[in-house]
């Protein structure tokens, strides 16, 4: 039988990069992958969707290339080569996966990865035991009862990034990162998009005036969105989908002819071993400590299949803490006060910590700072003069609680706050420290400094 120190369970972000870690940390490891390395990440989300997006954003500057002093004739997409470019895309960066795999002399095991009592995985039917077992499975689109998905008509994230043709109209249903992303790309590329939100705003989890920023972004670009409406029924015929909703007003129908059902993941959980293990589980995720044991000595599980926000940079550094605590490194647990969030629209979405209601709610007295990029030099000059970066701190000791931005190049922005908060920088040192001008991530000085009552350009 083939004996490994470690053997992951799963390709994608977390997958793989602890794969690489454990590698790195001396352990003979293997990885098991049913279908692509590179999970859903790579292959089905976060890498093919910016592709896409990239080529919605370079549409949108073609269109307005007169703003900028150029005249363009005409401009023709071709929708089946925007799918095509972001299918290589994402195909690349599994190839480089797999380079990855054999710079670190990994084991790939190719096949649908089952795990079994005795620290044993068994792939396609044949065994493999390990020290450690750590699963990886990721999730997949969440499906409804009162929305169920046909692959066709009614689509989840996989199908909307590769329908053959571009649909006149589309109704996406949930406005969390994947339908706001999916809502841009094909309005930009020219197709009517309704958004229908169960919460009373779109990007539900954001502070309420990104949210509201947002939305007037969106209804500018045409998008049409419901806000406070929840899908109760379905129905197709050969040419349009019927959705029924249900709002304070009463049941309208809205007709499309696609509905792609963005309402959240499922953890990949089923089938692969956990009830013959005896591993806990609650509530769709797999019950862990700290540092990502379950409840059954030698298993761990990380990503989206445990509690936490399902990002691949939460899944990526989970496994990397995973495996350096195994390896007996001196490890801290994720402070999962201080994760990123980014949607990757026109305008971008990026935000960490406390909102400003949740910093209220939660008892402190704050102080609040925002900066317009319509005052930004840099956006003014650049065409992107939309959103804000908005802070939030603890009125006395300084604490910098949360940072959310909305507006070009913002998901690149947010990683100053991050580690800003990280080494508990205070609203003072952040305004003290000199930012480059002309620039986009000036308006986080200059945001503080409205917080401080020091702001000079507004």
């Amino acid at each position: 039988m083939n004996k490994y120190d470690v053997i992951v369970v799963g390709s994608g972000p977390g997958g793989y990069v602890t794969a690489i870690r454990a590698s790195q940390l001396g352990f003979k490891t293997a990885i098991v992958e049913k279908e692509s390395l590179g999970g859903v990440c790579l292959n089905w989300g976060c890498i093919p969707t910016k592709a896409l997006l990239k080529s919605a954003q370079v549409f949108e500057y073609l269109n307005k290339a007169d703003e900028f002093g150029f005249s363009v004739e005409s401009v023709k997409k071709d929708f089946n080569k925007v799918i095509e470019r972001s299918r290589n895309v994402a195909a690349g960066m599994s190839k480089g996966v797999n380079f990855l795999m054999k710079k670190n002399k990994i084991d790939v095991l190719m096949g649908y990865g089952k795990i079994k009592p005795d620290k044993l995985v068994s792939v396609d039917g044949t065994d493999y035991q390990a020290d450690h077992i750590i699963i990886s499975t990721g999730s997949r689109s969440r499906v409804l009862d009162s929305i169920p998905q046909d692959g066709k008509q009614i689509i989840g994230y996989r199908e909307a990034m590769t329908l053959e043709k571009q649909p006149k109209s589309i109704t996406i249903v949930g406005s969390g990162a994947i339908g706001i992303e999916f809502a841009y790309f094909y309005n930009s590329m020219g197709t009517d998009v309704t958004i229908i939100e169960y919460m009373p705003n779109i990007a539900p989890i954001e502070d309420e005036d990104v949210s509201k920023e947002l939305q007037k972004s969106f209804k500018k670009k045409g998008i049409k969105i419901l806000t406070s409406s929840e899908v109760i029924a379905v129905k197709k015929n050969t040419k349009s989908v019927i959705a029924t909703v249900k709002d304070k007003d009463g049941e309208k129908n809205i007709e499309s002819e696609i509905l792609l059902s963005a309402v959240g993941i499922k953890s990949n959980i089923e089938d692969i071993g956990l009830e013959e293990v005896g591993i806990a589980v609650d509530k769709d995720k797999i019950l862990v400590d700290k540092y990502y044991n379950t409840n059954i000595p030698g298993y761990y599980a990380i990503g989206d299949i445990v509690s936490g926000p399902a990002l691949a940079h939460v899944a990526s550094a989970e496994g990397i803490l995973c495996v350096e605590k195994i390896s007996g490194h001196d490890v801290q647990p994720i402070d999962y006060g201080n994760i990123p969030g980014c949607t990757y629209c026109h305008p971008e979405v990026s935000s960490v910590g406390l909102t400003e209601k949740q910093a209220i709610d939660q008892g402190y007295e704050i102080k609040v700072g925002k900066f317009p990029f319509s005052a930004s030099g840099k956006a003014s000059a650049s065409g992107n003069k939309e959103g804000f970066v908005k802070v939030i701190f603890d009125k006395k000791y300084g604490e910098w609680l949360g940072c959310h931005m909305i507006g070009a190049g913002v998901t690149d922005m947010i990683a100053e706050a991050v580690l800003g908060r990280k080494l508990e920088t205070t609203g003072i040192e952040v305004l003290k420290a000199i930012h480059p001008h002309p620039t986009m991530s000036e308006a986080v000085m200059e945001a503080v400094a409205d917080a401080y009552d020091e702001v000079i350009h507004l």
